[in-house]
């Protein structure tokens, strides 16, 4: 249900605040992006990444280890 202005401001003034949910709303143009091409990274971006990247790499060779470990082919310590 889509409201008229005046209704818009009939409503605001009885309540205060207007909610309109978003698939109700007026659609705004999107912002187009294909004229960008990629980012340049900055030496901290870079690192921050490698760093995120044998984080998680450490995590999944923690996880295998541990369901190895359940499965009983590392032997018995």
């Amino acid at each position: 249900m889509v409201l008229e202005n005046t209704e818009l401001e009939s409503t605001m003034d009885a309540r205060g605040y207007l909610v309109i949910h978003p698939l109700d709303d007026v659609q705004e143009q999107k912002v187009e992006t294909k004229h960008l091409g990629p980012m340049r990274m900055t030496p901290a971006v870079r690192v921050s990444l490698l760093a995120l990247r044998g984080y998680l790499v450490l995590m999944m060779l923690l996880v295998l280890y541990h369901v190895l470990d359940l499965a009983g082919v590392l032997g018995k310590a």
